[in-house]
């Protein structure tokens, strides 16, 4: 069975870079028929808070992308102690002393010397008695993968076939000095006993995944299918951070995104399928292809998700809507018709609120010096209301009849002094929802 997983950090808010990686595992899984496994790297006790394990449950929930089960890593730490002692037992797991400040020079000692800046494993080299004595200066060093020296590869989803020289990479660190374990072998370890099938992640973990390929097998596992999405980067090419507060998803979930929106656009953002707003999931699900996403970096601005937001709302019925609309105020009996009007001229939700003070108190009449005189006239000859889709039409008749004005010089002024905007809906129906019209006075 196609199983996935999304694991985030509970160290911060999802953001956008964190969606992307985490809706393309998903439509996979769902694609198949398989599994999405929502599992929380917290195996870090500092930085891990059990708030931001709450929001990330609630933003995927408000995307829609529900998961089979969660796993918590902090509860999984015995199982990632037998694979260092299985690594141990093998003689695939050493442990190193250095002081940061001895690897930085042995780097630029290496740099220097025209050569790549590779751990050069010296703790190899290191008798009991010498690991004993910098265990008592030092405490505990960290524990490193033994890589065997050859090429790695794999067959990428996105990127292709890669090569890499295990020589090239270092040897990687599992466990902390302190005994954290990290996430390189947690990775691993997870992946192969819930069977985990295939990896979608950003193209910055290439390295990882090779040095993964060879712990996996170390272990006995089979690796899964790997792919490597580009990054997002801002919409003129400039590096983004997943600090900017404009990208978190509950950011955007109170600027009035609407999910399906979202959704839509990082479905296909970085692939050669157009953008196209859907309406259900089910529609993202069955055209989604991993292999239609190119290696190069993707532009992402933020922006493009007001136009698609706007887009589905005008798709809604006014069912979808009720709730907002009763907040706003909009009585029971005018919903439908309110709603055919305001959601062609709203971007997002918020925007009613406007529109509904509008139509219940009026607006400040915007007339200009040359129209005073006509805009006078023009109200003298506006009937009490309640007024209906019809009364538009009657009145300008009526003004052009007794002004002689026509066309954008009798329309224009009187939707500026009855609304105080020089565009909007169609003002038939507008002024079938107007209550007040206080530039009649």
């Amino acid at each position: 069975m196609t199983t996935t997983r999304f694991a985030p950090s509970p160290t911060g808010y999802i953001h956008i870079g964190n969606l992307r990686t985490a809706l393309m595992n998903y439509l996979i899984a769902r694609k198949a028929g398989g599994s999405f496994i929502l599992r929380i790297d917290d195996t870090d006790p500092e930085r891990s808070k059990e708030e931001y394990v709450d929001a990330i449950k609630q933003d995927l929930e408000w995307l829609g992308l529900t998961w089979d089960r969660v796993e918590r890593q902090s509860e999984r730490l015995d199982q990632y102690a037998d694979a260092a002692d299985k690594l141990r037992e093998i003689g695939r797991f050493y442990e190193a002393f250095e002081t940061p400040v001895e690897l930085d020079l042995k780097r630029k000692k290496q740099l220097n010397m025209g050569k790549p800046p590779v751990y050069d494993r010296a703790a190899l080299n290191l008798s009991d008695a010498e690991k004993g004595a910098l265990r008592a200066e030092r405490g505990s060093g960290v524990w490193r993968f033994k890589l065997d020296h050859e090429r790695i590869e794999w067959n990428d989803g996105v990127l292709g076939d890669i090569s890499i020289d295990a020589a090239s990479v270092s040897d990687p660190v599992l466990i902390r000095g302190d005994g954290q374990v990290l996430y390189t072998i947690a990775s691993v370890v997870d992946d192969t006993e819930m069977g985990v099938t295939n990896v979608v992640r950003g193209s910055d973990h290439v390295t990882n995944t090779a040095t993964q390929i060879q712990i996996i097998k170390a272990l006995g596992g089979t690796p899964p299918e790997f792919a490597h999405h580009s990054l997002l980067t801002g919409p003129q090419g400039e590096a983004l951070s997943k600090r900017l507060g404009t990208l978190a998803l509950r950011d955007l979930r109170e600027q009035g995104v609407q999910p399906m929106a979202l959704l839509s656009l990082m479905a296909r953002l970085g692939s050669s399928d157009p953008v196209e707003l859907r309406a259900e999931m089910a529609e993202l699900i069955d055209g989604f292809d991993i292999n239609r996403f190119g290696a190069a970096p993707t532009k992402f601005d933020v922006q493009d998700l007001f136009p698609l937001t706007a887009r589905y709302l005008q798709a809604q019925p006014v069912e979808a809507v009720k709730d907002r609309l009763d907040a706003v105020g909009v009585p029971a009996d005018s919903q439908e018709a309110f709603w055919a009007v305001a959601k062609e001229n709203i971007t997002t939700l918020a925007d009613l609120e406007g529109w509904w003070v509008l139509c219940r108190d009026g607006a400040e009449p915007l007339v200009a010096d040359e129209d005073k005189d006509f805009i006078a006239q023009a109200m003298a000859l506006l009937p009490e209301g309640p007024y209906d889709t019809e009364s538009w039409g009657k009145w300008t008749a009526a003004v052009k009849e007794a002004t002689g004005r026509k066309g954008k010089g009798l329309f224009m002024p009187l939707r500026k002094a009855v609304t105080g905007m020089e565009r909007g809906p169609d003002m038939s129906a507008l002024l079938s929802l107007m209550q007040v019209v206080r530039a009649r006075g």
